[in-house]
């Protein structure tokens, strides 16, 4: 439960540091940000994939 915790702030985080250099044409935090939400959006993205593998083996 803890990593999607933290999948969610990394993401949240990304949001964040884009909005700043959004506000402040920082093109390097707007770059930064938007990776960083992108790798907590694929790690999210895992951990669905991992819940529904191991829902599948739960019912067999």
């Amino acid at each position: 439960m803890n990593d999607k915790f933290e999948n969610k702030g990394e993401e949240l985080k990304g949001r964040a540091k884009e909005a700043v250099g959004d506000a402040t044409g920082n093109e390097q935090w707007q770059a930064e940000g938007k990776a960083d939400q992108a790798k907590g959006s694929l790690k999210q993205a895992g951990e669905k994939i991992k819940d529904a593998v191991k829902g599948v083996k739960d019912k067999h």
